[in-house]
């Protein structure tokens, strides 16, 4: 049974890190998911954990640019900052391919325009006394709930005392 914990544990740690660290290529074209095969990289049809461990280095040694053994902020932030933008990339393509109505590549304001029932739904929901326009009020508490309620010191139900 320890030896299944053990197993157990290194695998979802590698998969953490190959979350956190994907290896350019092997896991571009799924997101940052990592697959069985990329695991199985004997092709035996199970997986090890000298396997977990070989790819966890692996992507350690791909994070570690500067091959000093450890991973600075900067080095950090660099895997994290491609991360991102791989992901606006794929979001940017994806709305041109839903939107772009007459196949150009590009996007129009015609385009782009909001729907008109939706931005009327939208803006009902912030007129909560509906008198036809938004308060800076109005508008401030529906911030607070789209970050989670209340922040720095902000009262969600308009008490000034």
């Amino acid at each position: 049974m320890v030896k299944t914990f053990e197993t157990t544990k290194m695998i979802l740690l590698t998969m953490g890190i190959a979350v956190a660290l994907p290896v350019a290529g092997q896991a571009a074209s799924h997101g940052e998911r990592i697959d069985f095969e990329t695991l199985d990289t004997d092709g035996d049809g199970q997986v090890t954990q000298e396997e977990m461990q070989a790819l966890a280095a692996s992507r350690f040694a791909v994070a570690d640019s500067n091959n000093d053994g450890v991973l600075s902020t900067e080095e950090l932030m660099a895997r994290f900052e491609g991360r991102m933008q791989e992901r606006m990339e794929r979001r940017v393509a994806r709305m041109i391919e839903a939107r772009d109505d007459n196949g150009d590549g590009v996007l129009s304001a015609e385009e782009l325009a909001p729907n008109e029932d939706r931005m009327a739904r939208r803006f009902d929901r912030l007129d909560t006394n509906s008198d036809g326009s938004i308060s800076q009020e109005e508008f401030e508490t529906a911030q607070n709930e789209r970050r989670g309620g209340m922040r720095r010191g902000k009262k969600n139900h308009g008490d000034d005392n």
